[in-house]
């Protein structure tokens, strides 16, 4: 059952982190608030694999600072769980105005394997350290706006998006920081669960990216995200080496007017 648990983790992280570099793009009025929840049906080649929820929840105070608060959720479905159980969390915080992220945890449930990351930002230092389970493991330096993999996705949604644009940010996993960008492909028309969306088509650079998308040399990974002020995200599909993965957004709750 490893390519469900690529699936799982590998793309959904995938979808939620490479859209990010260097210069900023245009930025327009908070396309998303607390409250947001977005639901994911998610699937490895024709087998249904479970579901992600993607969140904003409640600001909060990290060292007494106002911060906002993105979380991710993953699971398998129950005929899943039978050879590969997965319960994932990534919790990401950024400051206030969304200029950095100032700190990033992960809890991976994935069969046998047992993962808990916590990534802190040292921005006086110019620093950023990854633990495992409390461990000090990796240290990697820091660019100017440099965001974890998650909220760079929500920086993404606050651009005015059009066909042929470049969006590029420093992005940092705790043990390496790279320029991470995102092309916008075209504008397009697509049907997602019933429902027809007008959308932008992007696609992320996977020249950095680690794990199944090293073993693909010809690996894509395609992101349809609304082409209104929201920018949601209602469609990914990915093609590696070991098959096809999709996303696909079923219910939308608590969004911004």
């Amino acid at each position: 059952m490893k390519a469900i648990r690529l699936s799982v983790t590998t793309a959904v992280l995938v979808l939620f982190s490479l859209c990010t570099s260097g210069r900023p793009a245009p930025q327009q009025p908070w396309a998303f608030g607390p409250g947001e929840k977005l639901t994911f049906r998610l699937k490895w080649t024709i087998i249904p694999a479970g579901e992600a929820v993607l969140q904003v929840l409640p600001d909060t105070t990290i060292d007494g600072a106002p911060v906002r608060h993105f979380a991710l959720k993953a699971r398998t479905n129950a005929f899943v769980d039978v050879f590969y159980r997965v319960r994932d969390r990534i919790d990401a915080y950024t400051d206030h105005g969304m200029t950095r992220s100032v700190f990033f945890k992960k809890k991976q449930r994935e069969g046998s394997t047992r993962r808990n990351v916590r990534i802190t930002f040292d921005w006086r230092g110019k620093k950023a350290r990854y633990f495992n389970f409390n461990r000090p493991v990796r240290t990697t330096t820091l660019l100017p706006g440099t965001f974890d993999p998650l909220s760079a996705f929500f920086w993404v949604r606050l651009a005015r998006m059009r066909a042929a644009l470049q969006i590029a940010r420093p992005v940092t996993d705790g043990k390496k920081t790279i320029l991470g960008r995102v092309r916008v492909i075209r504008r397009e028309k697509i049907r997602v669960a019933g429902k027809t969306y007008d959308t932008f088509l992007l696609q992320p650079e996977l020249t950095h990216v680690g794990g199944v998308f090293e073993k693909s040399p010809h690996a894509r990974i395609a992101v349809w995200v609304t082409a209104d002020r929201r920018k949601l995200p209602v469609r990914v599909k990915s093609k590696v080496v070991v098959g096809s993965f999709v996303a696909e957004l079923i219910k939308a709750e608590g969004l911004k007017p």
